[in-house]
């Protein structure tokens, strides 16, 4: 895995690049950079299809990016909806069906339609992967960034995602986990205390955070993730000094990145890693 836990003193150094006194290590910051595939390489394939993961690889981002929904029968599935309404040609919630109803669906044909200028003939009929199909196919040793969606729905998602993950061995020092439901994570550190969480936060206004809220996530998270829209650099500053993984989503747009990049963020999610690799390459 290409990320690494930045320590206060790197934070720092990063702060210092950041006011412009460390410009001549500005390279080597983006280099550390985690770059996270959102939902796959979704800007240039259906979002959690195969299709979409392997593009992610291709495109150099370090972590596939699964979220997880669980069917009526029990099994985890990567969507990021709890419908089936909006990437699929199913409707109704994801809760309501079978595994089996669940792959009668086609996966890729809403994207060529609603994306023609990256459209392909081999998206028509993709199926919904289960998170069982993306271990076989991807491997152990993969890095996955994997998201328990609407835990509330799910009773027992947590559970299920941790005996999949010992079933097919899953590196566990390449594996985070994510949630906005701080209750999930707390239920994934009880379960097994190894396993790297990371707290989503999604913020409406100016983002803030206080050292009381950085401590308690400190308890069962190593890191957070808050939509980028409302950062700015004191907060992420704040955040990374106190030994904080930062990753904020979804940054689309090259110059952002390079912004966020030299307030200290330690990575990001993108529908674009191509674009970060090249910010990471100083492209």
């Amino acid at each position: 895995m290409k990320k690494r836990m930045i320590s206060v003193i790197g934070a720092a150094v990063i702060g210092l690049n950041a006011f412009g006194g460390g410009a001549a290590l500005a390279k080597d910051i983006h280099k550390d950079i985690v770059n996270v595939s959102h939902r796959g390489a979704s800007a240039y394939a259906p979002e959690h299809t195969i299709a979409s993961y392997d593009m992610g690889e291709k495109l150099h981002g370090d972590y596939i990016e699964i979220d997880l929904q669980m069917t009526k029968d029990g099994h985890l599935i990567a969507m990021h909806d709890v419908t089936l309404d909006r990437t699929t040609n199913g409707t109704g919630s994801v809760k309501d069906y079978t595994l089996n109803e669940i792959k009668q669906l086609d996966a890729g044909s809403w994207f060529n339609e609603k994306y023609p200028y990256a459209s392909k003939a081999e998206y028509e009929g993709l199926k919904v992967p289960t998170l069982e199909e993306v271990f076989k196919k991807f491997g152990k040793n993969n890095s996955y960034y994997i998201e328990t969606k609407s835990p509330d729905v799910y009773p027992g998602m947590e559970k299920e995602l941790l005996r999949l993950v010992d079933k097919y061995k899953i590196n566990k020092e390449k594996l985070l986990v994510q949630s906005f439901s701080s209750q999930s994570l707390k239920v994934m550190n009880e379960l097994d205390p190894s396993i790297k969480l990371v707290q989503l936060i999604s913020y409406k206004a100016n983002a803030e955070i206080t050292e009381a809220e950085i401590k308690e996530i400190k308890q069962y998270a190593m890191g957070i993730g808050p939509n980028h829209t409302y950062l700015n650099e004191e907060y992420v500053q704040k955040v990374v000094n106190s030994g904080l993984e930062l990753h904020p989503y979804t940054v689309n747009d090259k110059e952002r990145m390079k912004q966020l990049i030299n307030w200290g963020v330690t990575g990001m999610f993108t529908n674009h890693p191509d674009l970060l690799h090249d910010v990471k390459k100083g492209r």
